[in-house]
């Protein structure tokens, strides 16, 4: 092999191990730019922002499989609720975050790939006419009756295959 091609061999292994090192660091979230974020760290696709209202919880699973889909580009038939492993993974500990005010006035500390408009966010764990709910204002989470609304949201996810 002359050194000319042995040059070139060398440049191209440093600039894929610069460009993969680069990538892990900090690119958990990618914004798609089409109203959805890809977390690569869990393998879902999320939905930029919430359903941007009040709504119960069966509402809320109807949104996600028959409306939403229909407000992107790219449509996709598997959007579902979250868990509530995958809704707290989304919430900010660090404590010099300070996250941001939603439209309903209440602050939230979510990565900032995702927008809310209000900080009580629908899992898919029920129980009889209970299901539970994330919140993005202290990070916890609890128990509500479906038929509640006030202020609670949904927010899509999908998982990627």
């Amino acid at each position: 092999m002359n050194k000319a091609v042995q040059s070139m061999i060398v440049f191209i292994f440093i600039f894929l191990l610069i460009n993969t090192s680069l990538a892990a660091e900090g690119g958990r979230f990618t914004d798609n730019g089409d109203g959805t974020v890809t977390d690569h760290k869990l393998g879902l696709m999320w939905a930029k922002t919430d359903n941007q209202g009040n709504i119960d919880w069966h509402q809320a699973e109807k949104w996600v499989k028959y409306t939403f889909p229909y407000s992107l580009a790219d449509s996709y038939d598997d959007w579902r609720l979250p868990t509530l492993e995958e809704l707290s993974s989304l919430y900010v500990t660090d404590n010099n975050y300070e996250g941001y005010e939603t439209d309903c006035g209440q602050k939230v500390k979510i990565v900032p790939e995702i927008v809310l408009s209000c900080g009580w966010v629908w899992t898919s764990e029920k129980k009889s006419i209970t299901a539970r709910l994330y919140n993005f204002n202290r990070g916890f989470h609890y128990t509500d009756r479906m038929v509640k609304t006030r202020g609670y949201r949904v927010l899509p996810v999908r998982t990627l295959k």
